[in-house]
């Protein structure tokens, strides 16, 4: 009797996790579909009126006015199509409530640690990662946080089965938090509230220097004796991964990737980039893109503009560098909000259509992902979304379908369970 109970214990509890995990991943693309009618933008700049879009075995196969219908139609008129946005460095995946230290797998011990890989801790069927979907973001670069080289990123797509599925470029970039000259008073130390010079600015940044330099002689070491941390970091010499560099102070994005550049490291991103529209010029002499926060912020400093998170973006456009906008520093949660970031920068000015890009195309391009991501194009991926009205606007983008891979894939969410169920509360009373 005691065993027939602890099986249906196990049973309910089974049903119970299966019942609230992620929405089944949607079956591969079987036949062509077709959108019709739609307000195309194609995420590089341009839109196109009354656009038809054919998709066959998740590619594009045909983008344009006038097109051949193929397949399953769906009828857009009125609508807008966008690609699917994209959310760089993020713990999407890797945290699901910060306040349960046992769903909370971003961080590792150690402080150079490029060789501790995000990917394979990656939850696919993440309650928080499902809940981007509706919203239009279908993709994000998920990222290690923590220590002076937080580990290796890679690029997932939100509708899988295990992370295996979901990797779409595998072990892109390393991390690298770049020490501050300035830190601000530690009172729970007694120290003085407020900023003041970091004392350790300088052998920080030797440790860093130090650690580039061994990891550049290791180089192809053949060894019988591997060492994991400098081997991680071999493809940010060869060329084939990226170096994301966080600093936000001039100082630090001059001090930054000019020791990175002068270590042999190929190809350097800047993210954040707080103060990065004073030193744009340097910017753009080392070919240098950034991932800017997000708009919705306060400024920093007394003497910054009150708008200045609101234009950031803007204000670096203008001055020529590829832009596109990450919220690494929000809660997982608020990367639902990424359409709404960009809608804030055209609030100040930007063309809309390049406020799509900086979510879009410009952010496949500083990934890495652009052959085959990033923008509606014949032979790229049919990842992309149909809303009702403008995606970037919270009131209009409302999504009648996602498709990821070609695939159509569910909207549905532990939220819009939870607004269907307490909506109707009140009825008939």
């Amino acid at each position: 009797m005691k065993k027939q109970k602890n099986i249906l214990i196990t049973l309910l509890l089974t049903f119970g996790m299966t019942s609230w995990a992620q929405q089944t991943p949607a079956n591969k693309q079987t036949e062509a579909i077709t959108i019709t009618g739609a307000t195309a933008h194609i995420g590089d700049g341009t839109v196109v009126e009354n656009c038809t879009i054919v998709f066959e075995d998740g590619k594009i196969t045909a983008l344009g006015s006038g097109e051949t219908t193929q397949g399953t139609v769906i009828d857009a008129s009125g609508k807008h199509v966008y690609p699917g946005f994209i959310a760089p460095v993020k713990e999407l995946g890797l945290i699901e409530v910060n306040a349960v230290r046992a769903s909370r797998d971003a961080d590792e011990i150690g402080d150079m640690i490029p060789h501790v890989r995000s990917l394979i801790a990656y939850n696919s069927e993440s309650k928080v990662v499902e809940s981007m979907r509706p919203n239009g973001v279908l993709m994000a670069q998920i990222t290690p946080k923590g220590g002076r080289i937080s580990g290796t990123s890679s690029i997932v797509q939100f509708d899988a089965w295990n992370w295996e599925d979901a990797a779409v470029k595998v072990d892109d970039g390393i991390h690298l938090n770049w020490p501050s000259s300035f830190r601000r008073g530690r009172w729970w130390l007694g120290e003085p509230r407020g900023l003041k010079p970091n004392k350790d600015y300088q052998k920080q940044v030797t440790e860093v220097e130090t650690f580039l330099q061994n990891s550049a002689a290791y180089g192809g070491n053949t060894a019988k004796e591997l060492n994991p941390a400098f081997a991680a970091m071999q493809g940010t010499f060869n060329g084939s991964q990226k170096l994301y560099l966080y600093a936000d102070g001039e100082k630090e994005i001059i001090d930054g990737i000019t020791l990175a550049k002068n270590s042999g490291i190929k190809s350097v991103v800047l993210v954040g980039g707080y103060h990065a529209y004073k030193v744009t010029d340097f910017l753009k002499e080392n070919d240098i893109p950034v991932l800017v926060q997000f708009t919705h912020n306060t400024p920093n400093f007394e003497d910054d503009d009150y708008d200045l998170p609101y234009k950031l973006p803007k204000l670096l456009s203008d001055a020529g560098l590829l832009v596109a906008i990450q919220n690494g520093e929000a809660s997982n949660f608020q990367t639902r909000n990424l359409p709404f970031y960009a809608g804030q920068v055209v609030g100040q000015g930007l063309a809309k259509e390049k406020a799509v890009q900086m979510i879009t195309g410009n952010t496949a391009k500083i990934l890495g992902i652009d052959a085959t991501h990033g923008t509606l194009a014949i032979g790229k991926s049919a990842t992309l979304f149909i809303s009702e009205g403008d995606a970037l606007d919270m009131r209009t983008n409302q999504l009648s379908h996602a498709f990821i891979d070609g695939r159509n894939i569910s909207l549905e969410t532990h939220q819009t369970e939870l607004w269907k169920r307490y909506s109707g509360k009140y009825e008939g009373e």
